[in-house]
């Protein structure tokens, strides 16, 4: 396979390319600016680096990977690349801008993808050249550890694409779930749901943050707990996710928590702005209510 492309170097867009650099695949990070695309390749470094003090990996597998990964200034090298994938924030504005400017440089043979974890791949493929090269691709958080994907076909996607999508999925060692083009897919569907209902529990009294967690722990044999887990995500993450649901669907029941809506509005978006439904200021998380 020829390089892949990948536009996003956040946390997913610098975890897939981790992944497919140590697959043996050339990659092209992008980002809205150069500095970032570096400063993720420089991130991938330092986990490889912890990998090689583990002796998950050799010091020259680690070296020939980084060797793979080429941050780009703009999206004109993208040219070259088999696939291009959408790594953005869970926002379908951004998402079309991004596919409008990649989708200019998009080879004839070429199939563009999106990381959505929610958003409709119909409805976004229908403003593309081609929507039959238009597919979902749906990575789960940390990538490099994670084994799921979801494939995501829209309803113009051609079985050509399905096919070549499977195939690279599978060359990154990932095990496949399909899925209809449907709000929040399988997996979201399921979660974000059970995430904001927990938030519903807490916000209404009914326990503590540590005590629902507990509870889904070991009642449900779940290795993290829904608030924990809507901390690791992201909560402004999870409240995308759920306006979508709950826009695409019209239902009630999955409209989202006004407990979510607070957080966001406050910046204690988990983990990655140190406060959530837990303060990451220390060593330890601890539960802030």
């Amino acid at each position: 396979m020829d390089a892949i492309g990948i536009i996003g170097a956040g946390q997913m867009g610098s975890g897939i390319a981790q992944n497919a650099a140590a697959s043996g695949l050339t990659v092209l990070l992008a980002d809205r600016e150069q500095s970032i695309a570096d400063a993720a390749r420089d991130g991938i470094a330092k986990r490889f680096a912890r990998l090689v003090s583990k002796d998950k990996i050799s010091e020259t597998e680690a070296d020939a990977a980084m060797q793979r990964i080429q941050p780009v200034s703009d999206y004109g090298a993208m040219d070259q690349a088999s696939f291009i994938i959408e790594a953005a924030t869970e926002r379908e504005d951004i998402k079309q801008a991004i596919f409008a400017e990649a989708g200019k440089v998009l080879r004839s043979d070429a199939i563009l993808a999106s990381n959505t974890s929610s958003i409709s791949i119909t409805r976004m493929g229908a403003n593309l050249p081609d929507p039959s090269r238009f597919i979902g691709l749906h990575f789960f958080n940390p990538v490099p550890v994670m084994e799921l994907i979801e494939i995501i076909p829209g309803l113009a996607t051609s079985q050509e694409s399905v096919a070549k999508t499977r195939a690279f999925a599978e060359l990154l060692g990932k095990k496949i779930v399909m899925s209809e083009d449907e709000p929040g897919f399988v997996v979201n569907r399921i979660l974000l749901p059970m995430i904001n209902e927990a938030i519903f529990v807490l916000g209404q009294g009914t326990a503590n943050v540590a005590d629902i967690d507990k509870g889904c722990r070991l009642g449900l044999n779940h290795p993290m707990g829904p608030l924990q887990l809507a901390d690791f995500i992201g909560l402004d993450t999870c409240l995308e996710i759920m306006r979508v649901i709950f826009e695409s669907t019209g239902d009630s029941k999955y409209r989202p928590a006004p407990m979510l809506m607070k957080y966001v509005d406050a910046g204690w978006l988990g983990r990655k702005s140190k406060r959530g439904f837990y303060d990451y200021s220390g060593e330890e998380p601890v539960p802030t209510r």
